[in-house]
């Protein structure tokens, strides 16, 4: 059989069309079966850094608030964190409420990462205070 390949296609070394053609075929599947899921993946990687960071305002927002207001009555305490450096400061930011989030819920973006974050702790006791997340 060998010799009969060798005869047929004489000294020529190398691939035909065909074989080419069918290589390309079948890499050009797997690139289309790949890509989607790559994709999914790139916003569920997105998501859980958007959750994670939330989480970590809501935690500094919360600290700050009952260390800062400990015996003070205060109504409301806005924040911003800084996802960069984990930190937090007061902020006089005026928030929509197109803006507001909740941690893991639907919410959440997929398709870009949150560059700023703020929080609002409103109540005048630490034991009803609400958080509210808001992102953007």
């Amino acid at each position: 059989m060998k010799n009969l390949l060798k005869k047929v296609r004489g000294d020529k070394k190398g691939f035909t069309l065909a074989e080419l053609l069918v290589v390309v075929a079948i890499v050009g599947i797997l690139v289309a079966i790949s890509v989607p899921l790559f994709t999914a993946q790139l916003g569920k990687a997105r998501q859980a850094t958007n959750n994670a960071n939330l989480r970590a305002a809501k935690i500094a927002a919360v600290a700050e608030y009952l260390t800062e207001n400990s015996g003070d009555h205060v109504s409301e305490c806005k924040y911003q964190y800084d996802i960069s450096s984990g930190s937090i400061s007061t902020s006089t930011v005026t928030l929509k409420d197109d803006d507001k989030i909740s941690i893991n819920g639907e919410s959440v973006s997929k398709t870009t990462v949150y560059k700023n974050i703020y929080v609002t702790v409103k109540g005048t006791d630490t034991k009803d205070a609400v958080v509210q997340l808001y992102a953007n």
